[in-house]
């Protein structure tokens, strides 16, 4: 064999190189995993500040969808009964044909939060 050949060979026996730059999994995640859930809370969003009444929806903050479980905090008791007594209504059944059935429970749970950052900016946007 000549000295071309056996640098070929030498070259495709060797173990592929492990290091990648550290964009490429993050692009991957941000894409795949993260910009699909952005995508699914925005439309939740939505839907929430349509049907849900401004005067309760101001002491709401959704905190996560998972397995089709919509998690709303509340901050005070008083709205979350009026909430509850809101989705009991049948306004759960509303929600769910808005989000073509995307969401099985509302669970509601009481929780501090801000509306506003420490800039001052709103906390959530989609």
């Amino acid at each position: 064999m000549d000295d071309a050949r056996l640098q070929t060979v030498w070259q495709q026996r060797q173990p592929p190189d492990r290091i990648c730059h550290f964009s490429q999994p993050l692009a991957i995640l941000m894409k795949y995993t993260l910009g699909k859930r952005v995508k699914q809370l925005h439309q939740l969003a939505d839907i929430w500040d349509e049907v849900i009444p401004e005067d309760i929806a101001a002491h709401t903050a959704l905190e996560g969808f998972r397995r089709g479980i919509l998690t709303v905090l509340v901050d005070s008791a008083a709205h979350r009964f009026q909430l509850q007594t809101l989705l009991n209504g049948g306004l759960t059944q509303h929600i769910q044909q808005r989000s073509r059935g995307a969401i099985n429970k509302i669970r509601l749970m009481p929780g501090q939060f801000h509306s506003v950052d420490l800039a001052g900016q709103p906390r959530y946007e989609f």
